[in-house]
């Protein structure tokens, strides 16, 4: 697990970061998400969405095309959106539908350097307008100046030593730090970032992130950039490969599939190995004796994986732009994983203990190579919550790879890695109907999810996945039997696999950012559901149902904790060290006093919450403790629901939440809050 531990002033200050959404001259689809142990906040309804919003399939030169013109209209869209004059916008991605809005991903720098956790998605009507603003953080990026207070030196230094704590076998860095603004947290801040290499402890390549603050040397944050993931030894059976023959040769060269290459590392760990190429055009003989095997499987996983993505949401490639990426097999010796590398933009096998059972099974490769596609649309951070969405959706993805490849030797399910028996048990490595099956993933939300390995805080996903798309109980399905549980007891109806792939790609690519979390990731959701399918019909009620169901939001209707709610979504900064401010909501419709178990669900995004004091203010100014401050409490951001007996107040009027900064240097702001009569 990659933890991160950073404080100008304390030590072990976990970061948890919330996805700011800015709105501008529209309806808000994405009304700002409150999370919490209970079911939370509903976002505030919406007309009906048009069903026009579905994406176009661009060719690769229609999407580079729109890349370029947001690169010649940068300078202006950033002054359109409120960027400062030091700051500059890098677009990297493009979604069009089909009633010609565009949603661009942007990249940000600040006096020429790259701004990390800064990027944005900025959609902009058919007529030029912009209407949305969706940013990784809400801080503005404004620092003292760009001159490091500590040499590169001692950043490379501090990142060589987590690196070997961690079981690195490097003792230098691949390349000297280079100079940024971390924004992903808190205030943002001048930074290094470090990158070491070499070799983890089992045998997985390493690229471990380091940043470091410049100012004090403290660190900051830190991620693995190589993507560990699943591996199942099953073979897909006799199937069909797309090769390239030249003369009397032929290779392992999908033509049909950007030239997605499959190499042969014979054992090597550095390097492309040596391409798959023989005189016939039958490869391997089902068995570990015969290299192409792997090499056939591995091919067509790379196949199915493409194939899936191109039919089922019109990208073309990881990237979305017609290009391959490429596979290595038999990597190592007795390497029992499988990763996506995104510096070589290939996928790697592993062959297993013993170098018996090579992890070349199609979800493997649906799951692997799903991360590069999180890599270039929204860029997930690979820790915390966001690394838990992260890798949830390469299991949600992987999944969709394995039931749209029809495979009889491999039929899809939603297990993931059911092939593999890595614990000797024959058990899969993790169950989306019921995560917590595998002793480690949760099935459902808690405030301190995010320090968990991705692998187990993925479960939240997962499970929300599948209650969205086959619903809750007991049933068998392609003779793989289910029973998922719900959080609240309530059960939910599912739409569909299909509409719900559709729903999370849609969030994916124009709605999440590198560091958004459940309660963002409920909002995206949310949103993209309303856009694909209406905010009235059965679609959107399955989305807040089904992360209700795994303590994320409210039950559609206000089921499952829900009642009558009255919210308010507008940020309200709070002060460093500074007085109280307040954020109000305006009650009404309601006969006689407040209930004795009124619901307070607060979002408030502020490094080091302890400096915090909350008080509900009922409209005649009576005052009710939410939360003391307190000097020991280190971890980010509070995101809780509170229970409060206010059944002396009149239901009616204005309700006030109260927060104030006791504490000085660490600084925030209310995101939403909201209270719910039963």
């Amino acid at each position: 697990m990659l933890r991160s531990s950073s404080s100008r002033r304390r030590t072990s200050h976990t970061h948890r970061r919330v996805a700011a959404v800015a709105l501008a001259g529209v309806t808000a689809l994405l009304a700002a998400a409150v999370q919490s142990g209970a079911a939370s906040a509903a976002p505030a309804a919406t007309p009906s969405a048009s069903k026009a919003h579905a994406a176009v399939k661009l060719t690769p030169s229609q999407r580079a095309e729109l890349i370029r013109d947001a690169d010649t209209a940068r300078a202006t869209t950033a002054k359109d959106i409120g960027l400062g004059t030091k700051e500059s916008l890098v677009p990297r991605d493009v979604v069009k539908d089909t009633d010609g809005t565009l949603h661009t991903r942007y990249e940000r720098t600040y006096a020429g350097l790259p701004v990390l956790g800064g990027d944005l998605v900025v959609d902009t009507a058919k007529s030029g307008a912009t209407q949305r603003v969706i940013k990784a953080t809400n801080a503005a990026i404004k620092v003292a100046d760009v001159t490091p207070d500590i040499t590169k030196a001692a950043a490379e230094q501090q990142a060589v030593t987590r690196a070997k704590a961690l079981g690195g076998t490097k003792a230098s860095a691949d390349a000297a730090p280079r100079k940024v603004i971390w924004a992903a947290s808190g205030t943002p801040v001048l930074a290094y970032e470090t990158v070491v290499g070499g070799f983890q402890d089992d045998g997985t390549p390493n690229q471990l992130h380091v940043i470091t603050d410049a100012a004090t040397g403290k660190k900051l944050y830190e991620y693995q950039a190589i993507k560990n993931g699943i591996g199942n030894t099953q073979y897909s059976g006799q199937v069909t490969l797309t090769t390239t023959q030249s003369g009397s040769t032929y290779t392992l060269n999908d033509g049909a599939r950007g030239n997605h290459k499959t190499y042969n590392l014979n054992r090597g760990t550095s390097g492309t190995g040596t391409l798959f190429s023989q005189t016939n055009d039958t490869w391997g003989n089902g068995t570990t004796s015969n290299a192409a095997t792997a090499g056939a499987d591995a091919h067509y996983g790379a196949a199915e994986t493409w194939d899936f993505y191109k039919n089922t949401f019109g990208r073309s490639g990881i990237k979305n732009n017609g290009v391959g990426a490429y596979s290595r097999v038999h990597y190592g010796n007795s390497y029992v994983n499988a990763f996506w590398d995104d510096g070589c933009f290939c996928m790697t096998y592993g062959d297993g203990s013993g170098n018996a059972d090579p992890l070349t099974a199609i979800d493997v490769a649906g799951h692997e190579m799903s991360h590069g596609v999180t890599s270039n649309t929204a860029g997930l951070n690979y820790s915390g919550e966001s690394g838990g969405l992260n890798e949830a959706t390469s299991d949600i993805f992987g999944t969709g790879v394995e039931f749209y490849a029809n495979n009889a030797s491999d039929v899809g399910d939603y297990l993931i890695g059911e092939e593999i028996d890595i614990n000797g048990d024959g058990t899969p490595l993790r169950y989306m109907d019921k995560p917590s099956k595998d002793g480690g993933s949760k099935d459902s939300w808690y405030s301190g999810v995010g320090n968990l390995d991705v692998h187990y805080s993925s479960g939240i996903a997962n499970h929300f996945f599948y209650l969205l798309s086959e619903g809750s109980g007991a049933k068998v399905i392609n003779g793989v039997s289910y029973n998922s549980p719900t959080s609240d007891g309530l059960p939910v109806t599912g739409i569909g696999r299909d509409k719900a792939l559709q729903i999370w790609y849609r969030a994916l690519t124009t709605k999440f950012t590198s560091t958004t979390n459940y309660a963002a990731a409920r909002t995206g959701t949310l949103a993209a559901a309303g856009e694909l399918y209406g905010t009235t019909g059965a679609e959107y009620k399955a989305v807040q149902d089904a992360w209700a169901a795994v303590a994320v939001g409210a039950r559609s209707g206000g089921g499952g904790g829900g009642g009558t709610s009255f919210e308010n979504t507008a940020d309200v900064s709070i002060p460093d060290n500074g007085a109280a401010v307040t954020s109000s909501v305006t009650v009404s419709g309601r006969t006689g006093n407040a209930p004795s178990n009124l619901s307070v669900s607060v979002d408030i995004v502020h490094t080091w919450r302890g400096d915090l004091v909350l008080d509900l203010v009922a409209p005649d100014g009576s005052t009710y403790r939410l939360k003391n401050s307190s000097s020991s409490d280190s971890a980010d951001n509070v995101q809780a629901t509170y229970t409060v007996n206010a059944s002396s107040e009149v239901a009616n009027g204005v309700w006030k939440l109260k927060a104030q900064d006791v504490a000085a240097q660490d600084t925030g702001y209310i995101n939403s809050w909201k209270l719910t009569f039963p």
